[in-house]
């Protein structure tokens, strides 16, 4: 089961040991994923929400630039990316992430290819769905239903 850009999806989590869940993306071929908090709420077996949302902006930043040096036919461009990240406490104490900071590398773009990185450059965070969608906020509907 999956869904087309423009269509809904669904991410199942289910609870395994703890604060350890098994993340379903309900994509054909796409292995689950252990996600869990550090020590000492959690194991640390796996990301932590934190991590997993500094790898969606990361990963989508990266993604968008790759696709449009594609279509501008930049040969040999290569994408190596960090992001960083800062907890912090809001007014009322509650822990945030209050930045996070993304370094993209581009590697391995010719001379002549230098004006369409350059454009690429101008125009690859507005089509960055996730990047864009924390920016400007994301409607988040929460219901808790009991079984």
């Amino acid at each position: 089961m999956s869904s087309d850009a423009e269509g809904r999806f669904t991410v199942e989590l289910e609870q395994q040991d703890g604060f350890e869940f098994l993340v379903r993306f309900n994509l054909d071929d796409v292995p689950d994923l252990l996600v869990d908090e550090p020590e000492p709420l959690g194991h640390g077996r796996g990301p932590n929400p934190s991590r997993l949302l500094a790898a969606s902006l990361a990963n989508c930043l990266s993604a968008s630039l790759l696709f449009c040096l594609q279509k501008s036919r930049v040969e040999g461009a290569k994408v190596r990316t960090t992001v960083s990240g800062q907890h912090v406490r809001n007014e009322r104490k509650r822990l945030r992430i209050g930045d996070l900071d993304v370094k993209i590398h581009v590697q391995g773009v010719a001379a002549e290819d230098e004006a369409r990185l350059e454009r690429c450059l101008g125009l690859f965070e507005d089509f960055c769905v996730v990047t864009a969608s924390v920016k400007e906020g994301i409607a988040v509907n929460v219901e808790v239903v009991r079984d």
